[in-house]
C-alpha cells in the first residue's frame, strides 16, 4: 500500500485524549489554507475532543478535502495515511471484524501481513484501539483515512444484501393466498419475519449505496432489484420470480396502500431509519404484464438543507437569479425533465427567502421535506385538494411567497399566473428540456401570451451532471469526435489536457461520483417580452436570449468540462440535442 507523505508540523494543542489530536490536525489545515481560524473553531466546539466527530464536521460543514483531511489527522497522530485507490479487500479479510463494531469505531480491516491485521481508520484514540483490538484478537497495524473513505469501504465489504440467500430460503412460497395472510400478521407479530427482512435489507442496501431510487421490477424468469445512483440505473441483484407477491404485499402495507388491488396504480409512502439517518420513502405501483412493478423514491432528510450558494452555480447566475427570488412579485419558473433537480432549487431557493416577516405558503405533492417557518399543504385528491384547489386557498391566507410543487394542468398554470400578476412572489416547477421551452409550454397549456409576458420574470433550466471521481481522476486524450463537440462548444476554447475517472473503490469503478448542477438562466428582458406576445418560435426567443447574455446549458456544460469537473460523453449523454 503506498503511503501519503507528509511533513511533521508542530503545533501547540491544549491538554486532552482527543482534543490535542483534534487542535493539532486543525492547525495543519488551518497553515495549509485548506480551513478558516473561525472554521477550526466551531469544528472544535462541535466536535468535543472527539476526533472522528471532529473530521466527520469538517467534511460536512467546511467541505475539506479527503486527502488534505487525511494528511491532518496523519500529521496530528502520527499514524501513516494510505492511498486506497487500488486496495482491493480478499474474502478471508471480509469477516474478519463484526460489522457492529467496525460501525461504532469507523475502522475496517482491509488486508493481513502474517498475523497482523491491517485496519484503516478515522481516529486512531487508544480508546477505539481497543474495542478494535478485543475484536481481533490479533496483532492490528493502524492507518488513517478520511470518514468518507473508511465508510465507502465499510459498505461495500459488509452489504446489507450479504444473507439475501439465508432469507429467500426461509420464506414458503407456495401458496400465494397463505402468504398475503402470513405477511398481514408479520407486520404487526414479527419484525424479524423473513418478508420485513428482505425489505430492510434491499432499503438499507439502496441508501449506502446512495440510491435515489429502487425499482422492483417482475421480468418472465425474475425478479429483478436496480437502484438509481448519481442518475444511472445499476442492477443490484436478482430474485426469484416467486418472491414477488409477497414483496409488494409487504411493501404495499408498509406504505399504507390497499394489496388486494393489482391492476390500479397506487402511491404511499413510509419513514424508516436506516443507519441513524431518518428516511422517507415514497412508493408508488404500476401493473406490468409480468406483475406489479414498485418504485421507490428515497428522501434522505439529512440531505434536505442546501443552500442557494451550494448548488454549483457559476457566480453571474447566482447573482441574477438570487436577485429574481427576491423581487416582491412576479413567476419564476424551474424547468427541466425528472430527476434534474428542480425541487432541491426550488427549495434551496426558498431557504433564501425565508424570513419571519414573511408568509411562504407551499402547495405539494408530496411535501418531500419539512421546513421550520414555511407552511406546507399536501395535494390530497380524494378530500379535493388538488394543486390549483390549493392554490385558490393560499391566495386567501395573506400569502407574500407560493410555492407551486409542479404546474401539471391549465388550471392551476391560470391561477399561479393570476398569483404573480396580483402582487404573489410565485416559485414553480415545470416539466420541460429548457429554459425556453418551458414558456412554450404555458402557451400550449392555453394561458395567454400576454400574461406570460406580464406575469414571468425568469425561468431557470437545469440537468444534472455527474462528476469526475477525485480519487482516480487522470488524463486521457479524448476521440476526434469528443474534441470536435468540445471545441464547438465551448466558445472557443484550446484546452488539450482532459481528465476522466479510471474506476477505483471510492466510485465502485464508475468514475464518477456524485453530480453538479448545470443551469442556464433566461431573463424576461422587455425585448424578450414583445416577442412572446407576437408568439415567437422557441428558435427566435433562444436566439434574442443568448445575443442578450444568457449562457445555454450546453456552454455551461462545456465550461465544467475545462475545469475538469465532469466529462465530455458525460456531457453529450445528458444534454447533447444538436
Amino acid at each position: 500500500m503506498a503511503l501519503f507523505k507528509s511533513k511533521d508540523q508542530s503545533v501547540s494543542a491544549p491538554e486532552g485524549e482527543s482534543a490535542a489530536e483534534c487542535m493539532k490536525a486543525g492547525q495543519v489545515l488551518v497553515e495549509g489554507g485548506h480551513l478558516t481560524p473561525e472554521g477550526l473553531a466551531e469544528a472544535l466546539g462541535a466536535a468535543n475532543g472527539d476526533l472522528l466527530s471532529f473530521a466527520d464536521h469538517l467534511m460536512t460543514s467546511h467541505t475539506v478535502g479527503r486527502t488534505e483531511l487525511a494528511l491532518a489527522i496523519s500529521a496530528a497522530t502520527g499514524v501513516p495515511a494510505v492511498d486506497t485507490k487500488n486496495i482491493v479487500v480478499t474474502d478471508d479479510i471480509k469477516g474478519v471484524l463484526n460489522e457492529a463494531v467496525v460501525r461504532k469505531q469507523c475502522a475496517v480491516a482491509l488486508a493481513a501481513e502474517g498475523d497482523t491485521l491491517i485496519v484503516l481508520l478515522v481516529d486512531p484514540s487508544p480508546a477505539r484501539k481497543a474495542a478494535i483490538e478485543a475484536e481481533a484478537k490479533r496483532p492490528v497495524k493502524y492507518f488513517v483515512a478520511d470518514p468518507s473513505t473508511v465508510r465507502t469501504f465499510i459498505d461495500s465489504i459488509y452489504r446489507a444484501d450479504a444473507d439475501i440467500d439465508r432469507i429467500l430460503s426461509s420464506l414458503d412460497m407456495n401458496d400465494e393466498q397463505a402468504k398475503l395472510a402470513a405477511i398481514a400478521s408479520e407486520v404487526s407479530l414479527d419484525d424479524q419475519a423473513p418478508v420485513i427482512q428482505l425489505v430492510n435489507r434491499i432499503v438499507s442496501q439502496a441508501m449506502r449505496d446512495r440510491a435515489s431510487d429502487i425499482h422492483i421490477e417482475p421480468l418472465d424468469d425474475k425478479l429483478r432489484i436496480r437502484f438509481r445512483i448519481d442518475g444511472h440505473l445499476v442492477e443490484a441483484f436478482s430474485l426469484p420470480h416467486a418472491v414477488h407477491a409477497a414483496l409488494t404485499s409487504r411493501l404495499k402495507i408498509m406504505s399504507g396502500m390497499n394489496i388486494v388491488e393489482k391492476r390500479r396504480p397506487q402511491d404511499g409512502q413510509f419513514s424508516t431509519v436506516i443507519d441513524g439517518k431518518e428516511v422517507d420513502v415514497r412508493v408508488a405501483s404500476v401493473a406490468t404484464v409480468f406483475g406489479e412493478k414498485i418504485v421507490m423514491r428515497i428522501l434522505d432528510k439529512s440531505r434536505s438543507m442546501i443552500g442557494l450558494s451550494e448548488l454549483g452555480f457559476p457566480r453571474e447566475t447566482y447573482l441574477h437569479y438570487s436577485k429574481m427570488i427576491h423581487s416582491p412579485f412576479g413567476m419564476v419558473i424551474c424547468a427541466g425533465p425528472t430527476g434534474a433537480g428542480k425541487t432541491t432549487t426550488l427549495y434551496a431557493s426558498l431557504l433564501e427567502v425565508n424570513s419571519s416577516g414573511k408568509n411562504i405558503t407551499t402547495v405539494e405533492d408530496p411535501v418531500e421535506y419539512v421546513f421550520p417557518g414555511i407552511n406546507q399543504i399536501q395535494t390530497n385528491d380524494q378530500a379535493g385538494l388538488t394543486f390549483a384547489t390549493g392554490l385558490k386557498a393560499i391566495l386567501r391566507q395573506d400569502p407574500d411567497v407560493i410555492l407551486v410543487g409542479e404546474i401539471r394542468d391549465a388550471d392551476t398554470a391560470r391561477i399561479a399566473v393570476q398569483s404573480a400578476l396580483t402582487g404573489h412572489l410565485v416559485l414553480s416547477s415545470l416539466h420541460g428540456t429548457d429554459s425556453v421551452a418551458a414558456l412554450h409550454r404555458f402557451l400550449d397549456m392555453g394561458i395567454e401570451a400576454f400574461l406570460i409576458a406580464s406575469s414571468v420574470v425568469g425561468v431557470i433550466g437545469q440537468r444534472l451532471l455527474r462528476r469526475v471521481c477525485d480519487s482516480c481522476k487522470e488524463p486521457y486524450t479524448p476521440g476526434a469526435d469528443e474534441l470536435a463537440v468540445f471545441r464547438q462548444h465551448s466558445g472557443g476554447s484550446e484546452k488539450s489536457t482532459f481528465y476522466r475517472g479510471a474506476g477505483c473503490n471510492f466510485c465502485a469503478g464508475t468514475g464518477y461520483r456524485d453530480r453538479i448542477g448545470v443551469y442556464e438562466l433566461l431573463r424576461i428582458t422587455p425585448e424578450l417580452r414583445r416577442l412572446i406576445v407576437g408568439w415567437a418560435t422557441t428558435e427566435e426567443l433562444r436566439r434574442l436570449a443568448v445575443a442578450q447574455g444568457m449562457r445555454t446549458m450546453l456552454r455551461e456544460a462545456m465550461a465544467l468540462v475545462e475545469n475538469d469537473v465532469t466529462t465530455i460523453p458525460e456531457v453529450v449523454r445528458t444534454l447533447f440535442a444538436s
